[in-house]
């Protein structure tokens, strides 16, 4: 990593432009209780004797060279030149994740305002840029009360807060009328890629690749659906993931191109089905055993964020190298790059919304707040084939109309399965738990150690066991400075590799007998005073036998694809 410049890959793979420009690096900063209020802030602070973070890093966390605890009030200032080439062009200013309330101003001008921590959002700054050096400013106001989502870094989580800035930072040239965002839908039954292009107007030109090989193009309408015809598709799944390329031109009336973007999408198809009378998960039709591993993103140097887009693509060929098929990303969001690598190398994601932690107080904003959130970040995370099931909420934390959410989002996504309450057997200590809401695609309990008691499947949804496992191994040299624990332990890494061999061999016997489709391990690494991962929290050193994990996951996922042949 080049220190003065994080993240210098392109941020946004499903829609790619040639021309763009990080602002990552350095900034000048000031932050805390008794700065100026940064909440919807009129006029921009004077950032007087600040200090320099390096952005896209939280102010808390060491990377950033700032490592302060809960700021509340961030102030962040740089200047920034528009390139030569781009004299023609209006200039949108991209913030992939800023938590949670960001004002952002451009020479001393409200550019505007978004509320929510974990999704991406821009602005057209084209009016207020002047020849040569501009001056961005931006507000970020965070309590962390638990009144917004914020999941495990919430006043009720269990790990550092975190806040501000803590995704990329980056601007982009465009047209007058240009690619405003799509929306890409696979339908395998009937052989098609639906296509929405977001766009003031025009006519789109699309066309599918197969590598260099021209498989399909059509024209549609900018803002209106289309399809793609995509003729003996070659399916997107774990074993095989395969990306069809996508280019996407727009049109004026006149025929001249006013925007050229490149994208990618996977044809696959998720849904709910009998297999010998029992009701399990389908990938393109046939059932495939969900062998995952709990993956909560957090860091030692960036907590929630990777230090490099290396870092993000490691968890993802980790995971895949210990022979797990799926992912369930918990009380986070990633940058679009983490869901690319998943979408390239094969494993299917469950994506949890982040937690709210007080949403029985003041209901009518927290709540809303949380609802609107969670249509943002499905939004933001549509188009990635990776993403096979939602989780809006997670064992009764911060969960509210469970019942009704969880049909509006099914509703909403009906391209993918739902899980409503991923262990709603659990709760936290200060609410009773509701209980299983009796609907989405998953009847899913939690149980540590386990597996034993697992879900069993209803009439019509399958059985998930969201988490289990969990049992620690402590490491000398690789844990957090606090009190370290797990829900269970063993003495050395060949006992620690044993006993997950073991749980693998019951949750197998629960796959062929009890209807069990779903297992989720805790977890991928080690998290502050968690060592229950298959990884130290630094990621050095793996605390389980990895080619005995693949074989054993390996053999599960082989014996449930048998199952579909009976």
């Amino acid at each position: 990593m080049k220190a003065s410049l994080p993240f210098p890959e392109y941020p946004r793979p499903q829609l790619v432009r040639k021309d763009w420009l990080n602002l990552n690096g350095k900034w000048d900063y000031m932050g805390g209780k008794d700065v100026a209020s940064a909440m919807d802030p009129a006029k921009p602070a004077e950032l007087s004797g600040s200090d320099k973070i390096l952005v896209p890093y939280c102010p808390e966390s060491v990377i950033s060279g700032i490592e302060r605890k809960q700021e509340i009030n961030m102030w962040y200032r740089r200047t920034f030149e528009v390139p030569s080439g781009w004299k023609d062009k209006d200039v949108i200013i991209h913030f992939d994740a800023v938590d949670h309330d960001a004002t952002v101003f451009v020479n001393g001008q409200k550019a505007g305002k978004h509320a929510g921590g974990y999704d991406g959002f821009s602005f057209n700054i084209s009016s207020l840029l002047k020849p040569g050096a501009n001056t961005l400013v931006v507000a970020a106001y965070d309590p962390n009360d638990g009144r917004a989502p914020s999941g495990k870094n919430g006043p009720r989580g269990d790990y550092t807060y975190t806040s501000g800035i803590w995704q990329s930072v980056w601007l982009e040239p465009v047209s007058k009328t240009y690619i405003e965002n799509i929306r890409l839908t696979p339908d395998v039954p009937n052989s098609r890629l639906k296509v929405t292009v977001k766009a003031a107007g025009g006519q789109v030109i699309a066309k599918v690749l197969d590598g260099k090989k021209s498989v399909s193009e059509v024209t549609g309408n900018a803002s209106t659906e289309f399809y793609i015809p995509i003729k003996d598709a070659k399916l997107w799944s774990p074993d095989a993931p395969f990306l069809y390329d996508l280019k996407l031109s727009l049109r004026d009336n006149s025929g001249a191109v006013t925007d050229e973007v490149t994208s990618y999408f996977g044809m696959r198809e998720v849904g709910l089905g009998k297999v010998n009378g029992v009701v399990r998960p389908l990938l393109n039709g046939k059932f495939l055993m969900q062998v995952g591993l709990l993956d909560q993103g957090y860091w030692p140097d960036g907590i929630l964020t990777a230090p490099t887009d290396a870092g993000l693509k490691f968890d993802v060929e980790f995971t895949k190298r210990a022979g797990f098929n799926m992912i369930r990303k918990h009380m986070k969001t990633e940058p679009k790059r983490f869901y690319y690598w998943a979408d390239k190398l094969g494993i299917m994601i469950w994506q949890d919304m982040p937690a709210i932690w007080y949403q029985n107080q003041d209901t009518a904003k927290v709540r809303t707040v949380f609802r609107k959130e969670l249509k943002a970040v499905m939004d933001d995370n549509y188009n990635s084939p990776c993403i096979t099931t939602w989780v809006p909420f997670n064992e009764n934390w911060g969960a509210f109309d469970v019942k009704e959410i969880t049909d509006w989002v099914k509703k909403y996504d009906p391209t993918r399965l739902v899980n409503g309450n991923s262990g709603f057997n659990n709760n936290p200590g200060y609410q009773k738990a509701l209980g299983d809401p009796g609907n989405g695609d998953y009847v899913d309990t939690h149980i540590y150690i386990g597996p034993n008691d697992a879900s069993k499947p209803d009439g019509k949804r399958a059985a998930s066991l969201g988490e289990y496992g969990g049992i620690g191994l402590f490491v000398r040299g690789h844990m957090w400075p606090v009190e370290n624990n797990a829900y269970g332990y063993e003495p050395t890494k060949t006992a620690l590799s044993d006993r997950y061999v073991l749980l693998m061999d019951q949750v197998e016997q629960l796959m062929k007998y009890h209807g069990l489709s779903v297992a989720v391990y805790t977890q991928t690494t080690d998290v502050e005073h968690e060592i229950n991962g298959l990884l130290t929290y630094d990621r050095a050193f793996e605390k389980m036998d990895v080619e005995k994990v693949r074989q054993v996951n390996q053999a599960v996922i082989q014996s449930g694809k048998a199952l579909n042949d009976k």
